[in-house]
């Protein structure tokens, strides 16, 4: 099915998929800072992202050991960045995410490492397995930055309690 798609074709729609997806992120951060934070709201997205784990069903997306590790290695440490731009605070008794300054520009900036990475991955590694290697990335990123988030979260909500 996706064999069919010349490479080039492949690495310029998910290159410009990604770049979309993180306008949208972006976007969301920005709007999730005016409403009071959640347990819902920190955990969902990476349950909702798990989905994107069916593509390996498909052999065209799998992925080596080796390359597996690199993915989810630098996922972790790029979610250190997110983690250290992420804080909350209480206001008017409830609990909101910090809009931070940075953040956008960081977001761009992995954004912009990402996509570099996967055009020059490209000529070394097959479409399919870069795809499933930058959906292991993102997923890698997103999950200790979340339970870092939740972690933040139960602390001051506690501290609201006491």
């Amino acid at each position: 099915m996706f064999e069919k798609i010349p490479p080039n074709v492949m690495i310029i729609a998910t290159t410009i998929m990604a770049i979309g997806m993180g306008i949208v992120v972006t976007t969301l951060r920005a709007k999730a800072a005016k409403h009071p934070a959640s347990v819902k709201k920190i955990l969902l997205p990476p349950v909702f992202m798990s989905t994107g784990a069916v593509m390996f069903v498909f052999p065209f997306f799998r992925v080596t050991g080796a390359q597996f590790l690199e993915a989810i290695g630098v996922g972790i440490l790029f979610s250190v960045v997110l983690i250290w731009t992420s804080k909350f605070e209480r206001k008017d008794g409830n609990i909101y995410l910090k809009q931070s300054k940075a953040f956008v520009f960081i977001l761009i900036g992995l954004l912009i490492i990402r996509v570099i990475g996967k055009i020059v991955l490209s000529s070394t590694i097959d479409v399919g397995a870069l795809s499933g290697m930058f959906w292991i990335l993102a997923f890698g990123m997103i999950v200790p930055w979340r339970i870092a988030m939740y972690l933040q979260f139960k602390k001051i909500q506690k501290e609201v309690t006491e």
